[in-house]
Parts: C-alpha cells; structure tokens; sequence
C-alpha cells in the first residue's frame, strides 16, 4: 500500500510538472511561438474549440504568427477569439488568414511576465504540496502500516516533493531568463 501511495503521487506530481510547463509556453517572450495561442477557444458552430484544431498555425520572419483556418467562415470567428484571449496583440484579418505580429517587450513588459512566471511556479508548487499533504494524510489513515513504515513513506514523499519543487524553479529560472534575453 506504501508504495502504491508513493507510485500514485509521483504520477500526479509528473502530470503537475507537465501541466506547468505548458502553462509556460503560453507566456509571451520577444519570438513568436505558436503555443502561445494553445488556450485560446474559438466558438465553432455553437461550441468552443482550441483554435489549433480549426486552424493551421505557423511562424513567419520570426515575430508574426500566423493563422490559416481550415474552414474560410471561421475567419471572423478566430479574429473576435484571439481578441478576446488578451493576449497583448492585435490580430489582423486580411481575408484569408489571421496575423499577429509580436512587438518587442520593453522592460517594463519583461517584467510583468518574470513576475506572471513567477506567479505560475508559486501555483505549480502548491499544486506539489497539495499531492504531498494528500498523500502522507493516507499513509496516516492505513492502519495496516506500522509507525516505522509510514515514516519511511513520509520521508519519500518528503524527497520526491523536494525534487519537483526544485524542478519547478529551474524551469522558472530558464522562462525567466528567456523573457529578459533581449
């Protein structure tokens, strides 16, 4: 059971750490990456749908996404979405596809997102420790262990919070740096 309750919060804190590095992707640097526009939801006959499922995007002269819908009537409809996501950039329709030209961050902007990074490490790391407490509250709970074995289980998932806690700020470190890399 000890090791099940180990084995179950690694994977929950691997899918934390994932989760958190594509939160990561969605922040803005000077360069133009497609996954900045994953969260973004277009209204698709009646329903929302990613936008990277209803079109085609891609990166030109570095600094310029953009948008191909594989349907031409959902032109308008990608437009008010990309609109609508407050991305910090205006979308532009020429009839055909959706271009967003990325500008280049001034510090002020630099900053902004080394702290919206920041903020998102702080919310990954409580997501850890949210898997940490859930985990040694049911190692408390079984009654089966003696006092011996659940401090062990405790101290692995102890380490194993260590780990990822210090995973998520290196990934915050190398966002960070990427955002300020003029």
């Amino acid at each position: 059971m000890t090791y099940q309750i180990v084995d179950t919060s690694r994977e929950k804190m691997e899918k934390a750490i994932a989760y958190f590095k594509d939160d990561l992707n969605t922040v803005r640097t000077g360069m133009a990456n497609p996954h900045m526009l994953d969260r973004v939801e277009v209204e698709y006959y009646g329903s929302p749908t990613p936008l990277n499922q209803i079109a085609g995007i891609s990166v030109t002269e570095g600094r310029t996404l953009v948008i191909k819908p594989y349907d031409p009537s959902s032109l308008k409809d990608i437009e008010r979405a990309c609109h609508a996501a407050d991305l910090g950039i205006a979308p532009q329709n020429d009839g055909t596809v959706v271009r967003m030209t990325i500008p280049a961050l001034t510090g002020e902007t630099r900053k902004e997102m080394t702290k919206k990074v920041g903020k998102m490490a702080e919310e990954a790391k409580v997501q850890i420790r949210n898997i940490r407490r859930d985990a040694n509250t049911a190692i408390k709970k079984d009654e089966t262990m003696d006092e011996d074995v659940q401090k062990d289980a405790e101290n692995e998932i102890q380490k194993l919070t260590d780990s990822f806690v210090k995973q998520i700020d290196q990934l915050a470190a190398k966002k960070s740096e990427e955002v300020l890399k003029v």
